[in-house]
Formats: structure tokens, sequence, C-alpha cells
């Protein structure tokens, strides 16, 4: 007698993900939390690097004495990221971002613009798109204080983001080791404005995947609200898409031009109101201020190559921005040759461009590489072990 088996969605029933652990890498981690809390000048990073190196070391020895990865995980997340956080939310101290955030939100009530007329400090700036106000609306609807803080909404929707764009059955040890991660703890702790950025650019990834088109483009055209470092992401999910429906048998443009579209009026949407309202203000904060074109010099300053170019090299600006273009145009061309045909694929290929763009950038830090490490760590929780054989995989110890 003939039996069926119901079809599952791909995103059912995977094994967890193949992701770095053990005693080896919470030791890792430990010493470079360390570094940070010797070598930064600002407290907040003082103060995380000191707790993240004790949770660290702790979630090492745990690993050591044979305990399983998901109790060093908790250890390790408590004290990279639990801990720190709610001793500076106590004490009102954050990273500069989350008090620009919050500034540009009550900006944005009073005047209809999330950006000073005229900025003359670093501190003045608003390098971000309008739509990165909306994480400071509660403190400025409701006053200052721990649960308005705007790093908490900031680090609700990755976590959000990123758990709806995990397989159903295989959420847990992804969230559990990318909060842990010391280039993610650390924005999560102090406050990061990429975090959102990046998670909602895994949903729209995902969706994409799943085939639906509107609802990719939604998330996407909110990532796009967010920052600049969201719009590569449009160009690269448009070709998963238009891969994945003439693999389908459907029409390829059909799929792709609604993402596209929706993508374009979400963003609209939430960047055009603001923008209109003051174009000058809007371009000497979003646009010079982040390639370097004004008086003041964005705090930004990590020695890659974009930055030490523009630094050190006479006319190394103009080569770092054609360094950049060049980047993108690679990027593109890729794309239209051979472009992803997974979300895998796809998210591998938006973390290189995105690695190009963050090393090429004259004006850029270390902390923006949780782009593509958030893109690469969702691109392996979708795959079985066998798919990704280079990757260590986190051996689960069963007590019976």
């Amino acid at each position: 007698m003939a039996t069926t088996t119901p079809l599952t969605s791909p995103d059912q029933h995977r094994e967890p993900p193949p992701l770095l652990g053990g005693a080896l890498w919470w030791a890792l981690c430990a010493a470079a939390a360390l570094g940070l809390a010797v070598c930064s000048s600002l407290g907040p990073h003082r103060l995380w690097g000191t707790a993240a190196a004790l949770g660290y070391l702790a979630a090492a020895l745990l690993a050591a004495r044979g305990r399983s990865p998901r109790t060093a995980g908790a250890v390790a997340v408590t004290g990279a990221v639990l801990l720190p956080l709610l001793w500076l939310l106590a004490v009102d101290r954050a990273q500069l971002e989350v008090r620009v955030v919050a500034r540009s939100a009550g900006l944005l009530l009073a005047e209809g613009t999330p950006y000073l007329q005229h900025p003359v400090v670093p501190e003045d700036f608003n390098p971000y798109l309008p739509g990165m106000a909306v994480f400071g609306l509660p403190e400025a609807v409701d006053g200052p204080g721990p649960l308005t803080d705007p790093r908490l909404w900031m680090g609700a929707a990755f976590l959000g983001a990123f758990a709806f764009a995990l397989p159903a059955g295989a959420r847990r040890a992804p969230l559990r080791w990318i909060a842990a991660c010391p280039l993610v703890a650390l924005p999560l702790a102090v406050g990061g404005v990429d975090l959102p950025v990046a998670g909602l650019m895994c949903l729209g990834l995902a969706l994409a995947g799943r085939g639906r088109a509107g609802a990719a483009g939604l998330a996407l055209g909110s990532a796009a609200a967010l920052k600049w470092t969201a719009w590569p992401a449009i160009p690269v999910i448009l070709a998963l898409l238009a891969v994945s429906s003439r693999s389908a048998g459907h029409s390829a443009d059909r799929a792709a031009a609604r993402c596209g579209l929706v993508a374009l009026l979400t963003a609209a949407a939430l960047v055009l109101p603001a923008a209109l309202r003051d174009p000058g203000a809007f371009r000497t904060h979003v646009v010079d201020f982040p390639l370097g074109l004004t008086d003041a010099v964005s705090s930004a300053a990590s020695p890659l190559p974009g930055h030490l170019l523009a630094t050190h090299v006479p006319g190394g600006r103009t080569l770092a921005l054609l360094l950049l273009g060049v980047s993108a145009l690679l990027l593109g061309l890729s794309l239209a040759l051979r472009p992803p045909a997974t979300p895998a694929d796809a998210a591998a290929r938006l973390a290189l461009g995105l690695l190009l763009a963050i090393a090429f950038m004259p004006a850029s830090r270390f902390g923006y590489l949780v782009h593509p490490l958030v893109l690469v760590v969702w691109a392996a929780a979708r795959q079985t072990p066998d798919q990704h054989p280079l990757l260590l995989r986190v051996r689960k110890q069963v007590s019976r």
C-alpha cells in the first residue's frame, strides 16, 4: 500500500545551524572584550568590555567542563548583553548614536525634520535617514527613561526581525549565538543603529525566499528608510526573486517588480516628507557628512582602506569614492551575469558587497562589519551541515 508524506516548508524542521562554539571561541571573545576595555576611550565601551570579558570567560570555563552549548551561550549573553545593558540604563549612559536618535525624534515631532539646520560639531550631525527617528519616538513622547531608551527598541527590532527570518524550527541556537557575538553584543548593550538595518535585510531575504514579494518589499523599504547601507539589498533581492520566479515557471518580472515597487513606496513614504521639509539640511546630514565633505569630521575613523586613503594620500578621498563606485558596479555586474539562486547565495553576495563598501568608505568603522556578519550567520542558519563543511558544528551534549 503506497503512502504519501506531506510536504513541509523548507523553513520547517531543519537541523540547528553550524556555528562556532566551544571553549576556544568564548576565550577569543573574552580576549576581544578585554582588549576593548583596555584600549577604548569611551566609558560605555570600557564598561561593556569588562562585563563581557567576565561573561565570556565564564562561558569558556563551562564549555571546557563539558557543559552544553546552550548553558555556555546563556552565560555569555548574560555577561555580554544583559548585565552591561541594565547597568548602562540605570546610570543613563549610552553610545553617541542613541542620543542622536533621541534628539532626531524630538526634532521630527517639533519641526517636521530630524535634522538640525546649522550643525557645527560632529555631535550635531544625524547621518541616518528619517526612518531611524522612529526608535526615538518613545523617549520624545514619554520622556527619558529605561523603557523609552532608543537602544531597547533598536535591539528589539533587530532580534524580532532576525528571529522571523530564521527557520521556524531552529531559531534559538542562532539567536543565542548572534546575541552573544561581540560585534552584536556591544551595540545591543551600548546602542547601535546598524542592528535593525541588518535584521530587516535578513527578513527581506527570508520573505523573498518564501515567495512573498510584497512583504519582502515592505521589509526592504523599511530598512532603506533607516540607513543608506540597506539600499544594496534591494537589487540583490530583486535578482533573487527574478531567478526564483523563472525557475518556478512564473513571470520573473512580476514578482521582482512588485517587491521593488513596494520597497520604493515604503521608503519614499518614510523618507520624503522629512527630506523635502529641508532638502539642504537633509543633504548636509545624510550625504555630505558620511562622505567626509563637511568641515566637521565624522567620528567613524577606523583604519580601513578608504579612511587611510582619504587621510594620508593626496587625492585619496576621490580615489576611495572611485573604489566605492567600482565595487558597486562589480556587484551590479555579478547580479546581471550570475544572479543568486537561493536566499543564502543572495545573503553571501550582499555581505560581500557591503564588506567592500565598508572597506572603501572614507568615513567608516569596524562596527559596520555587523552587517556582513549577521548576513553570513543568517545564511548559515538556513543550511544543513553538509552544505557548509568548512563551518564548525556545535555539538550538543544530551543528558539522559
